[in-house]
Parts: C-alpha cells; structure tokens; sequence
C-alpha cells in the first residue's frame, strides 16, 4: 500500500533552456543510503552507499548542475528511451512501413534520438512504500516523437530499498503498435566518483553468450559464445584483465560496449550481473527481468568533462551495465522481439543492490 510522503525532500535542480522548472529528490532509507534523481531525464544524480567500513561515498559520475546535464553529459545516470542503445541507419519497419529516426551517433540512432526521455520534464510523485522511500515518474511520448509511432504513456518508479537496493520498474502502454526497450545508465565507480579508474574493479557476468558488433557497433546478428574470448566474465575477472588484447571486437569498442545475453532468465528478475571494488570493498549486484544487458567500461570518457567535486572524468572513469533487450533489436528476427502492441505492457524490473565485504 503506497501512501504520500510529504518528508521525501525535493528541491529547485533549475530551469531547462526550454523553460521547464526542474526538481531534485532525495530517497533516503533506514540505513542511511541516498539517492537523488532529478525529474529532468530521470537522471540518479548520486548515489550514495557505504565501504567496508561503514563510510560513505557518491558511487556514480555526474554533474553538479543542470545545464552541465542538458549540453555536456554522456547520459550520466539517466533514463533511456525510447529505444536504449543503437539502431542501425536509425531505421526500423513495422507491418511493412519503414520509419526513419534522427541519426544522432553517426551514421546511427542511439538512446531514442535527439531529445530522447533523459532529455525531457517528467511528472514526478514522491511516494512512501513498504520498501523504502520511492519516486514515480511519468511521460506521455506522443506519437510521432522523435520518429517513433504510437502515443506512449510511460512510468519509471525508482526506489531506495531497506535493503540498499536502487530499484527501478519501467513500465509502458502504447495506443498503436511501435518500438520499446527502456534502461537505466549510470556510470559507476564502487571505490567512489572521481577516484580513478575502474579497472581492477572484479566483474562476474552470468551469461555464456553475448552480440557481437560490427565497426560501426551495430550487432552482426549473430549470437556468439564467450568460451575462450575476452568477453568470457563467467568467473570472476578483473576489467583490465583483457581489455587492451588484440581482439577485433575491442578495437572496435575500445574496450567493452557490448550487450551479453541472459535470455535464459527472459521475464524472471535474476542476478545477471556482481561487480567488487576490492579498495573499498563495496559489491553491486545487477539483477534484471531483460533479456540482456550492456556492459559499457567508460571508453568514450577522455578528461575532457569535470563532474561533482570538481572530479575528472578520465578514461574508464565509470562502467555501466544496463538490462536492455539487445541493440538494433528491430532489424533482426532472431532476437528477443521489441515491438509493444496496443493492451501490452512493456515490462522491465531492474535492481541495483549494495553491500560491502
């Protein structure tokens, strides 16, 4: 039973270039963990999770101010839609009509386009549940926006758990048949923002199969084995391991970018995904309802951008893993389907969950 909490404190974040008052929240649970989202691209603008001894520290890259997040941001911390990741040509067909959307990382379309859900005023709703402290989001993407068909009516519910879980719930109906696949994309470093790299950072990604890409980081299509690549995570291995090998699929990226499948768990909210920071001791666990998920180790970020604190964001200053359904879904048959039908409901559960060792 969800009741209103009037003690989840917001604050002004600022105005958006178009005029939009934008807000900031905090979600605070019993432990003391934070996170606080601006209702402006659902972007976690911290997250705040204890070390091994108890102390403190924000765990994911971001700015300070709003404007920093409406001209400079790699989508820091926000939410992705309303396609997450690549569409090749920025093109996709549907009962036999070819749609064409903004082609914004050449020569594709990348996180929903030029002004994609993390660049948009969402109605927020602070709310106390069972749980812990929770804030829901809602966006009504008409059709047409940004290339897409349908009018979509969309809820990203974000909660900071008792348990020191950031739990996320997307859901999303459609008046007319069209294209989905919501995420979540923070950049994470376990030993704290600004506090280097992440590359003896230890990951474990449960899953035998990932999608190989193409020069233009576009899926070939093919489903691929891990046994014997640098994209084998099945025991634990540090992200430096094997990063700078002379793999194709590296150079391409450079580093990791791709999406690793966890089918098998399809519609069944399962840990897909551990990483430790063994400095400071703190372990994200990543479970998910998607068929997928992206593991993005930071190789675009290049000391160019200042964050929070007046940090640096180097190269592998952050990594993401983000439960999706697989890049350029649409234009291939063999994977996981994305198209949303008007009665369906879009469905993705993801939990970000924290402890320390």
């Amino acid at each position: 039973m969800h009741t209103a909490e009037p003690n989840i404190p917001s604050k002004p974040f600022g105005i958006t270039a178009e005029g939009q008052k934008v807000l900031i929240y905090t979600l605070t649970n019993c432990k003391g963990a934070t996170a606080t989202i601006s209702n402006y691209g659902g972007i976690v603008t911290t997250l705040k999770m204890p070390d091994r001894n108890g102390k403190f520290s924000d765990i994911v890259l971001g700015f300070k101010t709003l404007p920093e997040y409406e001209t400079k941001s790699p989508y820091f911390g926000c939410l992705v839609g309303r396609y997450g990741n690549r569409i090749a040509c920025g093109k996709f067909s549907l009962d036999g009509k070819t749609y064409q959307l903004a082609i914004n990382n050449k020569p594709n379309s990348l996180h929903g386009g030029i002004k994609g859900f993390d660049k948009v005023v969402w109605n927020a709703i602070p709310l106390m549940t069972k749980q812990g402290p929770s804030l829901k989001l809602t966006y009504i993407s008409k059709d047409g926006e940004e290339g897409y068909p349908g009018t979509l009516v969309v809820t990203a519910t974000y909660t900071m758990t008792n348990r020191n879980e950031l739990k996320l719930v997307y859901r999303a109906k459609t008046d007319k048949k069209t294209i989905v696949n919501l995420t979540h994309h923070s950049y994470f470093n376990l030993a704290g923002q600004g506090k280097g790299d992440i590359l003896d950072h230890l990951v474990t990604l449960k899953a035998d199969r990932f999608t190989p890409v193409d020069k233009n980081l576009i899926p070939t299509g093919k489903i691929a084995s891990v046994k014997g690549t640098p994209f084998d995570f099945r025991k634990p291995t540090t992200i430096g391991a094997r990063i700078n090998e002379k793999d194709e699929q590296l150079k391409f990226c450079k580093g990791y970018d791709h999406n690793w499948v966890a089918a098998k768990f399809l519609g069944k909210l399962a840990i897909v995904a551990k990483v430790e920071d063994p400095k400071s001791g703190r372990v994200m666990e990543v479970l998910t309802t998607a068929p997928g998920f992206q593991f993005y180790t930071g190789n675009f970020l290049d000391g160019t951008l200042t964050g929070k604190g007046s940090s640096i964001y180097n190269f592998r200053a952050g990594f993401c893993i983000e439960p999706q359904h697989y890049p350029d879904s649409p234009n291939h048959k063999n994977f996981p389907s994305v198209v949303l039908k008007p009665g369906q409901t879009f469905k993705n559960t993801i939990i970000y969950r924290f402890s320390a060792k």
